[in-house]
């Protein structure tokens, strides 16, 4: 992204006068409204063109797919800011948003660079995907690092939402150089990195999508979209029967402090 003088003026997302409102170069409302479903919305939004049968099915697939993943940080922070002000809907939900980084939701991304990286490494040097894929997982065990989109706690046997992504995607005839790259990495870090890694949820998403032709600059609005849906659930819910204040008071209990003593306590403590 450029940052100082700004000299490009344009958009060309959407346009309005007083008889219309055009988005992408249609009507809103003869062309879009109730004609168009939000999947095939969002991709035209980021892409400027309808997604195809392939396109928009594995689309929905990913986004049904981490839509919801029970109480993680960035649902009980968006459930706790709820319960302390019932009326900011807003600032909930913008509270689960922003507490979804590299770790939750956002590992997607990383996932999906690592990929590029692989894809960049074989054709720079020359070699096939198999080699270039082995060298990157070499490179991030000496590092000291993760393997994104490889491994997860529960699912130490595999990740069944990634399962299903990737037998859908070759299903449909939409699996290519990504899925191809994601493969080759779960086929030998378990090997390499010397336990457990399955392919996971997060480089499943990036390597389906890729491969459908959304762009890698944009990949994070997937995971963001899908839980803005979930966190909609968990909001309703919260506003139905709260259990914020429930689960503050747990994290409460659960954490010991081991700081600095008073001295008042410390008094209490020789006497």
């Amino acid at each position: 992204m450029r940052i100082g003088k700004q000299d490009q003026t344009y958009t060309a997302i959407a346009t309005s006068d007083a008889e219309s409102i055009t988005v992408r170069g249609q009507d809103l409302c003869s062309e879009l409204i109730g004609k168009i479903d939000f999947t095939d919305y969002f991709w035209m939004l980021v892409l400027g063109e309808r997604p195809s049968a392939t396109q928009r099915r594995m689309m929905d697939a990913c986004l049904v797919a981490i839509a919801e993943h029970g109480l993680v940080p960035s649902v009980q922070a968006a459930r706790m800011t709820l319960a302390a002000g019932p009326d900011a809907w807003q600032g909930a939900m913008a509270a689960g948003l922003l507490g979804m980084g590299s770790v939750v939701a956002g590992s997607s991304e990383v996932a999906a660079q690592f990929l590029q990286s692989v894809l960049d490494k074989a054709e720079e040097g020359g070699t096939d995907l198999e080699t270039a894929a082995i060298a990157c997982l070499e490179a991030v065990k000496a590092a000291g690092q993760k393997a994104p989109g490889l491994g997860h706690p529960q699912h130490s046997s595999g990740d069944p939402r990634a399962n299903v992504l990737l037998a859908l995607s070759d299903e449909i005839g939409n699996s290519g150089r990504y899925v191809e790259a994601l493969r080759l990495l779960g086929k030998h870090a378990s090997r390499i990195i010397g336990r457990p890694l399955p392919i996971n949820v997060s480089g499943a998403i990036p390597a389906t999508i890729l491969d459908a032709g959304f762009p890698l600059q944009a990949i994070k609005a997937v995971p963001l979209l899908a839980r803005t849906a979930g966190l909609s659930a968990h909001l309703y819910e919260e506003s139905l029967r709260s259990i914020g204040f429930i689960m503050s008071n747990v994290a409460d209990q659960a954490i010991t402090y081991d700081g600095p003593v008073s001295a008042r306590n410390r008094a209490k403590g020789g006497a």
